[in-house]
């Protein structure tokens, strides 16, 4: 397959940045295989609805013509059962762009397949404070502090799981002593 004739979503709203990316990459290219197990899915149209990312690294990496096998066809789809797939692939992987999430999106649809939305502040950045909590000074006595050290590598990993716990490492950390 030509992979000139596979399109990108203009829409993607999932995204990987520098490092993970070049990761990516870098996978792809000893170890194309993958695709094969892990395919690109398009529509009837050609455009990408899992593999936005695959695909620009394809592109990246100067390939021309792909095995079939690392395309698969959702021609079947509804446009609903599209959008639904879109998000669903993507739960774990990479970072959201939240503004194409709240322009193409509804959250009740986000939620219930899965995506946790956060609060954003009048910044447009995600706020993690618990603002039906107020805070008491007095609370904050006798609070400590972890500090751990990572490479960046590690550093990167660390982060990543615990955001898939909660929106903030100490969140993580609370929920994971809870379901002890």
């Amino acid at each position: 397959m030509k992979l000139k004739d596979i399109k990108p979503n203009p829409n993607n709203p999932r995204v990987l940045r520098d490092d993970k990316f070049q990761k990516l990459k870098q996978s792809i290219a000893e170890f194309p295989k993958m695709l094969s197990l892990r395919p690109m899915v398009i529509d009837e149209n050609n455009v990408v609805l899992g593999g936005n990312m695959r695909l620009r690294a394809l592109q990246e990496l100067g390939f021309n013509d792909i095995d079939e096998a690392w395309v698969k066809r959702s021609s079947d789809l509804t446009e609903e059962e599209k959008k639904r797939f879109i998000i669903a692939d993507n739960v774990a992987f990479g970072e959201w762009d939240w503004d194409t999430l709240a322009n193409d999106w509804e959250v009740v649809d986000l939620e219930a397949w899965g995506l946790d939305i956060p609060q954003f502040d009048e910044r447009g950045e995600i706020d993690y404070s618990d603002k039906n909590k107020e805070v008491d000074i007095e609370d904050l006595e006798g609070l400590m502090t972890i500090n751990l050290k990572y490479n960046e590598e590690d550093y990167w990993k660390v982060k990543e799981q615990l955001s898939k716990v909660a929106h903030t490492p100490e969140q993580a950390v609370w929920k994971l002593l809870k379901n002890e």
